[in-house]
């Protein structure tokens, strides 16, 4: 009998989902039930990985190991250079190949942008990266250490910029650390030039600074158009050892997805360094599942 009533109701929704995708498309005004039964269905439609969750898979072979993760359900990869080059030994046109055959998007890449920076450029543009990403740099002494910073991320801007791409900075724990009482994330959001620079917000290194990911996403609206997606054990251990499965931490992920949408946030990157009682490449499976079936 439960069952039975469990499957009607499942048939229920269905049929209100099906009346709410007509309605939609036929541009109509939607009660409120049908609205609350449209949310329910939301999905988050695409996310990527940082290869780096990987690394030891990509060391041994990247594209088997690519074809893998798009088999997992991720529809984007972000790279980084794992002594390869940003395209992994491949030529531009093969990578362009592996690409088409798996369905994935190369959106960005970390990569060492104060050395050949035009050079990696022109790879990134022609498989079709958006960004080119720092991944770190470092914890620095003064503020006005932090304003130059800022002045070299512009510059990096203005030279991704004539190759059509962006540059973006991926922030560790250090920038959510007050220095002569400023946080130097903020000194770099306020020295950046819009048009130049975005930020990729790594959600776990903000949380377990004790910032909320999802406020100072809303702090600067628009600066923050990538992120990486991973969980946080419960307080209690080292912050730079708290890494989990998402879903098995503490970082309310649904809500943040959902929210943080509103003000700019376009890719959603899985990321995994610590493994409990698993490996990357199972990981990056069980991730992948997770981030499928949310219900936003």
């Amino acid at each position: 009998m439960r069952k039975i009533k469990e499957q009607n109701t499942m048939n229920n929704n269905r049929r209100k989902f099906l009346q709410v995708s007509a309605l939609l498309g036929a541009g109509a005004f939607l009660p409120t039930g049908l609205v609350s039964a449209a949310e329910s269905f939301a999905k988050l439609k695409k996310f990527g990985i940082q290869l780096y969750s990987v690394k030891e898979d990509m060391a041994k072979d990247a594209a088997g190991t690519m074809r893998k993760l798009a088999g997992f359900g991720y529809k984007q990869f972000e790279g980084f250079d794992g002594g390869k080059g940003i395209l992994w030994g491949m030529s531009p046109a093969e990578c362009k190949d592996l690409l088409k055959d798996t369905g994935v998007d190369f959106i960005s890449s970390h990569a060492n942008v104060f050395k050949d920076l035009d050079a990696q450029a022109e790879q990134a543009a022609e498989v079709g990266m958006k960004y080119l990403i720092c991944p770190y740099i470092g914890a620095q002494k003064t503020v006005d250490d932090w304003k130059k910073i800022a002045d070299r991320f512009n510059d990096a801007g203005k030279t991704l910029k004539k190759h059509g791409l962006k540059f973006a900075y991926h922030n560790h724990a250090y920038t959510f650390e007050k220095l002569d009482g400023q946080l130097p994330q903020d000194i770099l959001m306020n020295n950046t030039d819009p048009k130049l620079v975005d930020f990729e917000l790594d959600m776990y290194w903000a949380y377990v600074a004790g910032y909320d990911p999802l406020a100072y996403v809303a702090k600067f609206p628009g600066r923050f158009t990538l992120c990486h997606v991973k969980d946080a054990e419960a307080a209690g251990s080292d912050a730079h050892d708290r890494g989990v499965l998402l879903g098995k931490g503490e970082i309310p992920y649904v809500d943040i997805i959902k929210q943080s949408k509103k003000y700019g946030m376009e890719y959603f990157v899985v990321e995994q360094e610590r493994f409990v009682n698993t490996n990357p490449l199972e990981a990056a499976e069980r991730n992948a599942s997770y981030l499928s079936n949310l219900s936003l």
